[in-house]
């Protein structure tokens, strides 16, 4: 028996509702994609509830389950795995936080979560301008560390005794709100000095970057200010059992955002950095399935996630996302149009994003397993509606990695 390797595609929040503006089509029913399409053709198709049937759920827990690991039992919050991502090393006993640079009025009325969506290069400058801010706080006994990733998106980690992650978010996720600063949601004291730790840092931070020359001039442009943090997902790093443990495979992550290599990263995959992947619309397709390709010659899984779907959704713009998604079939098949033998390929999305609402939605997402030995159902498109015609049925996320490697006879009998 032959053990084939595999690559795994997933367009982050590729699932989506019909919409007026593409003729009450989904991006995935409006885009051409020739070459997933031929895939799905193929072979075998279906659709998959990340967690559950009609639960929403973030990146995170989707990439968690997506992986095979169940997030009730390990997910304690977003930001240990956004910090791992980001290259900060946790410690026993460090709280990590996700957070946004977002525009806030003099009220803590909230603007804009993403600040216009701020440049990476603009966070960064904005991020180190809180250095000092940070030394001070540290005085404390705590430890805070701030590091920028993507666009508007960062990670804090805060490293001492006596902290807990059982605090609020700050971030409301949703704007024309008044912002709250963070409390505990346990009787400890732990979680009492969490939340009077970042509240400092997070009135602190409005402070020094409301009169930051760069905000001063991204008004003076008509720009949003980037003048607050707002902090949510705070957790401590889980203990996971690595694929290899589980599968006995050499893996590997290829991905512009730090909490996709961070997954990944706790999940024993190696991370594989290209130069010119962003995790924006503007990232180098072409680099990462070049990289990918170059990857298959030496491991048996490569997991390559493509961002710029979510951030077309969360933009609330359904003919950027079809756009993007023509992107990637078109540089998926430049790198792999000869389908070659011995690769299995699976395409999919962690969850469904709404390009209407702009919010993550429960909805199923489209999934195809292409391959030498699959079994052909006869769905002719990749779509939320014709795969749901398509062999694979319905899927949970924590099944889809022993149904992939099962058709890469990479899967070991259970009994005799």
């Amino acid at each position: 028996m032959t053990r084939a390797r595999c690559l795994i595609v997933l367009l982050d929040g590729l699932g989506d509702r019909p919409s007026v503006e593409l003729k009450k089509r989904t991006p995935l029913m409006y885009a051409r994609k020739p070459f997933i399409d031929r895939l799905s053709r193929e072979g075998v198709n279906g659709l998959m509830d990340p967690v559950g049937p009609g639960i929403p759920v973030g990146s995170d827990t989707g990439h968690l389950a997506i992986l095979g690991y169940d997030p009730y039992k390990y997910y304690t919050g977003r930001g240990p795995f956004e910090a791992l991502g980001a290259g900060i090393r946790l410690e026993p006993g460090d709280v990590a936080f996700r957070y946004n640079l977002a525009t806030v009025d003099e009220n803590w009325r909230l603007i804009d979560r993403r600040a216009g969506r701020i440049s990476t290069e603009e966070a960064e400058v904005l991020a180190d301008s809180l250095r000092d801010l940070a030394a001070d706080l540290s005085k404390g006994g705590v430890e805070v560390i701030i590091r920028s990733t993507v666009e508007h998106r960062g990670v804090l980690v805060l490293r001492g005794p006596s902290l807990s992650h059982k605090v609020t978010d700050v971030d409301p996720h949703k704007e024309n709100v008044t912002v709250e600063m963070p409390r505990p949601t346990e009787a400890s004291e732990g979680a009492r000095r969490t939340a009077q730790i970042l509240a400092e840092l997070i009135k602190g931070s409005h402070a020094l970057l409301t009169v930051h020359e760069l905000n001063r001039d991204r008004v003076r442009r008509g720009m949003m200010a980037a003048n607050a943090l707002l902090t949510r997902g705070g957790g401590v790093m889980p203990n996971l059992y690595s694929l290899n443990e589980r599968f006995k495979i050499r893996s590997s992550v290829i991905a512009g955002g730090a909490l996709y290599k961070g997954v990944c990263g706790a999940a024993g995959m190696e991370v594989v950095n290209v130069e010119g992947a962003t995790g924006t619309l503007k990232t180098n397709l072409a680099g990462k399935f070049r990289a990918a390709r170059d990857r298959l010659r030496v491991d048996d899984l490569v997991f390559l996630h493509i961002k710029g779907t979510d951030s077309a959704s969360h933009d609330r713009s359904p003919a950027s996302k079809a756009q993007f998604i023509e992107r990637v079939d078109e540089e998926f098949s430049r790198a792999f149009g000869d389908t070659p033998s011995g690769l299995v390929i699976c395409v999919t999305g962690d969850h469904t994003t709404s390009s209407i609402t702009g919010e993550h939605r429960g909805d199923p997402v489209p999934l195809l397993i292409w391959g030498d030995e699959v079994r052909r159902d006869g769905v002719e498109s990749f779509d939320e509606v014709n795969c749901s015609k398509g062999g694979l049925n319905r899927l949970r996320g924590l099944d889809l990695m022993n149904v992939l490697l099962d058709v890469a006879n990479v899967t070991e009998m259970f009994g005799e």
